[in-house]
């Protein structure tokens, strides 16, 4: 099986070493000091129970990759557009492609029956260029559920309890190539499993990094602050529970109560966010994609979401005052 990550920073690096370390043929397309150390080195990842380097391809240019099985697409959703036309050498006819799911994906309503099956996003896919150049008919869907970070090029760190990566085809039926995937995947040491509704999983995902993420950006705090702060949890919750009802009107199941998930969350006590990383790290923050997800789907919903749109906006500004939000969208 060969497998592309294209953007292996902490999530592709995780996944493509266990995915390498499982047998399959990767390939990694990164860049700057990261790719000279997975060159020389390898790529290792260290976690609480495990530690191990793998050595793998990697570059700065699919064209030396060829045509793939398999491409996951772990750059920040924000990058994606930019870089379509690089990862057109990986896709052959029948190459399956993983999005990322930070946001809801642009391709969420392919598959769907009812009222917006076929429903494109302009606001997640701006000219439809990714529909275009990706094709929905290519898409598994995958919630990354791994808190990781590169902590030194050629390292990847996974935080707190096991990571997960929840899958399933946009359809909802138990593909050939998805089954091939997710035993690939368990190989290496993934857990990976098949959802049937993967829209609950990516809605999940969306809701918890769009919360904590503004959260932690504005407070600059760890997951683990936020146990003794009851009127900020407090704010996280309204937040989940706007969003929670956005996804219900338009059809979604929400598979784990918001507690339970609150106290997941929580009690990854050292974990630090991934906006509060790029900006401790001065890096650009991944807000319009979390931004545009709630623009688009409140609007098809008919719903409003006040105070998560209070927090977009505050988030914004302090990203404009600290140089990390170069945007110039209001």
């Amino acid at each position: 099986m060969k497998v592309c990550i294209f953007g292996a920073g902490a999530i592709g690096g995780h996944i493509g070493a266990h995915l390498a370390r499982g047998g399959a043929d990767v390939s990694l397309v990164a860049r700057g000091p990261h790719l000279e150390a997975i060159r020389q080195n390898g790529l290792r990842v260290v976690s609480r129970d495990d530690e191990f380097t793998v050595s793998v391809r990697a570059g700065d240019d699919a064209r030396a990759f060829g045509p793939q099985d398999y491409v996951f697409i772990t750059l920040k959703s924000h990058q994606v557009d930019g870089a379509l036309d690089a990862m057109r050498p990986l896709f052959a006819a029948d190459t399956v492609v993983v999005p990322p799911t930070t946001g809801i994906p642009w391709w969420y309503f392919h598959g769907v029956s009812g009222p917006h099956a076929g429903r494109r996003l302009p606001e997640l896919d701006p000219g439809g260029r990714q529909w275009s150049v990706i094709g929905p008919e290519r898409v598994l869907g995958c919630a990354f559920w791994t808190a990781a970070e590169v902590v030194a090029p050629g390292v990847v760190h996974q935080d707190g309890m096991r990571a997960a990566y929840p899958i399933g085809e946009p359809s909802g039926e138990r593909s050939q190539r998805l089954l091939a995937l997710v035993e690939a995947m368990a190989a290496g040491g993934l857990h990976a499993p098949i959802e049937d509704d993967i829209r609950g999983q990516i809605w999940i995902k969306m809701i918890n990094s769009l919360c904590w993420n503004l959260a932690a950006f504005l407070s600059e705090a760890i997951n683990g602050r936020f146990a003794d702060a009851p009127d900020a949890l407090q704010t996280v919750r309204r937040m989940m529970v706007e969003m929670e009802a956005i996804a219900t009107a338009l059809g979604a199941r929400i598979p784990v109560p918001m507690e339970k998930r609150i106290a997941l969350t929580v009690g990854a006590s050292d974990h630090t966010m991934s906006m509060l990383q790029d900006l401790q790290r001065e890096r650009p923050v991944e807000i319009d994609a979390l931004a545009d997800s709630v623009v688009a789907m409140a609007r098809i919903a008919g719903l409003q979401a006040p105070t998560v749109d209070a927090l977009i906006a505050l988030a914004k500004l302090k990203g404009r005052v600290r140089g990390v939000y170069p945007s110039a969208r209001p």
